[in-house]
């Protein structure tokens, strides 16, 4: 089932991208840790940019954990604090519900386990599903549900389903897609070959993300014929993603679209909804005034909708 965030009144919105937000911000070097090391040295920043995400109108956000896969941690020597640094993730997005005094639900954030945007990198399903729940074993008690996010291929989305289904939490599936407008995945399979490879799995939403505003264009329209759960589309605001590019390489190698400002963004999620989008938001890029922008447009949307129906 889908988290008890209401559809009833429109279109469901998420956050935007917490971990590069948190890149712009960092004090000092983060390294290729990216995000993980904010957690690590400036946790009070990550709590931060929760509360500003809910304050833009968010009624979802995700936890800071995209960087926090076992493998990514041994990499950096930093193994033995898998568990704790999960930990701490989820309680700072608890703590930033708390004190901003809402009911926003938090999506416990599974991500790529062997580096982004990368298929030709995901390891075989029966090394990566353990790998998946013990994550999703350690967010469980923090978390809504979870969301499988950046899934490049329809085999990294399969393990990180079986990894979280056995913990009794709604699970949504994200999937990022080629750039310029395409509505294939980074391994080249279509929406249709991946959802199908989920038959059977207990999914609840379906989305595609880290991707260009104009792949999510194309891809609604196809996610609503395919899918009877409520579909979605978060974006990314970079200038491109090379083929080959790993974390190594740095995230300014992704460069910085300069034409999607808050008011352009919000245009486009205009153009999701009315393709059918029910969950709406942003990913990499994408900040709390981007969201405030959006929230607006919602809000704008249902008043002239209710303002309607009392003609």
């Amino acid at each position: 089932m889908v988290p008890k965030v209401s559809l009833a009144d429109g279109p469901v919105l998420l956050d935007g991208g917490m971990g590069q937000e948190l890149y712009s911000r960092a004090k000092g070097d983060v390294g290729n840790l990216w995000s993980g090391q904010v957690l690590i040295d400036q946790p009070e920043l990550v709590q931060e940019v929760h509360e500003e995400f809910i304050q833009a109108g968010a009624e979802i956000i995700t936890t800071n954990t995209y960087m926090l896969g076992r493998r990514k941690l041994e990499k950096a020597c930093l193994g033995y604090e898998f568990e704790a640094l999960n930990v701490r993730a989820g309680q700072l997005a608890c703590k930033a519900r708390e004190k901003t005094n809402t009911n926003v639900k938090i999506a416990g954030a599974l991500p790529p386990l062997s580096g982004s945007f990368r298929p030709d990198l995901v390891a075989p399903i029966n090394l990566i599903e353990p790998l998946y729940s013990e994550q999703a074993e350690i967010l469980a008690p923090y978390v809504d549900f979870f969301l499988c996010e950046t899934m490049s291929s329809a085999e990294e989305a399969l393990a990180a389903v079986a990894g979280a289904a056995k913990f009794g939490k709604p699970i949504w599936v994200s999937w990022t897609l080629q750039d310029n407008g395409s509505k294939t995945l980074r391994s080249g399979e279509s929406l249709t070959e991946a959802h199908a490879a989920l038959n059977g799995q207990p999914v609840s939403a379906f989305l595609v993300n880290c991707c260009s505003p104009e792949s999510v264009s194309a891809a609604i329209p196809e996610l609503v014929s395919i899918s009877d759960c409520p579909v979605g589309g978060l974006a990314n605001g970079f200038a491109e993603v090379p083929t080959d590019w790993v974390s190594s390489d740095k995230i300014e190698a992704l460069g910085r679209r300069e034409d999607l400002n808050e008011i352009n963004y919000a245009f486009h999620v205009k153009n999701w909804i009315a393709s059918g989008a029910r969950l709406v938001g942003g990913c990499c890029e994408i900040g709390p005034n981007h969201i405030a922008h959006v929230r607006q447009m919602l809000d704008e949307q249902r008043l002239s909708i209710k303002s309607h129906d009392t003609i």
